[in-house]
């Protein structure tokens, strides 16, 4: 049966090896939960024990490696899909969720500190594409890699998000220079790129005190949409990005953000 007499095939990713890292956070969890939901097999990577084993519960449908580790350089990454190997035979899907930021003016910011937010967003993304690259590139059936960036990576911010807004931009540039390089070979590289949704961090921009209130009247004025978004506004765009139905996307920046860029 043709994709288009079944378009709903196109999405279907049941049984395929997907490799989470950052599963701890906002966003690796809700990426955890919807390819788990999916149907696929994941090996979920967090340095936080305790937060991991969590994020692993709410997964309890599907089959699950734990890494408790962080993609903190070249022999981490190399070997969180080298025991994803071992586990499950081989890697399908990486979605690098893993990353940090660090506000402040950039008249207050040490070097260390750019570099740190630097390395954890940008070199760690590249070295977890390029371990899962070589893996995929050795089976021969292709890929999908997924990076996080952020409406940051498009647009400034006021407020001390220099160290952020450049290894943003960078994510994306490397999402763009991946995506033509392993084009040919059957591997798509995307990214998604959210403004404010509602996490452990930005819960607060949610309640109805008179501070959050103000903030996001004057963030919503920007927003289309007119709302903050929820986790699962990402459900779908991760989803497409994981599976067969994004073949012929690559290289591409999906702003899940109401609209916020586009205005």
């Amino acid at each position: 049966m043709s994709a288009l007499a079944n378009p709903l095939s196109l999405f279907d990713i049941a049984g395929k090896v997907a490799i989470v890292t950052g599963a701890s956070g906002a966003f690796g969890a809700v990426a955890a939960q919807v390819l788990a939901g999916a149907g696929a097999r994941l090996a979920l990577v967090a340095g936080k024990a305790k937060e991991l084993d969590e994020t692993a519960k709410a997964c309890a449908s599907a089959e699950i490696l734990k890494i408790n580790a962080r993609p903190s350089d070249e022999t981490a990454c190399d070997g969180i899909v080298a025991d994803t190997v071992a586990r499950f035979g081989g890697v399908d899907i990486l979605v690098v969720a893993s990353g940090k930021n660090d506000v402040a003016k950039i008249t207050d910011m040490a070097p260390a500190r750019f570099l740190d937010v630097m390395d954890a967003n940008v070199t760690q993304s590249w070295l977890m594409a390029r371990a899962a690259s070589r893996q995929m590139l050795a089976q021969g059936r292709g890929g999908k890699i997924v990076l996080m960036s952020s409406a940051r990576g498009l647009l400034g911010h006021p407020a001390g998000y220099t160290a952020y807004c450049a290894s943003k931009a960078a994510v994306d540039g490397i999402t763009k220079a991946l995506g033509c390089e392993l084009g040919p070979t059957g591997i798509t590289v995307n990214a998604i790129a959210p403004t404010v949704f509602r996490s452990p961090l930005t819960v607060w921009m949610f309640e109805d005190n008179e501070n959050a209130q103000n903030v996001r009247k004057g963030f919503l004025a920007r927003v289309p949409k007119g709302r903050l978004g929820e986790p699962e506004d990402l459900a779908g765009p991760l989803l497409f990005l994981a599976s067969k139905a994004s073949d012929f996307y690559t290289g591409h920046i999906l702003y899940a953000d109401g609209g916020y860029t586009a205005g």
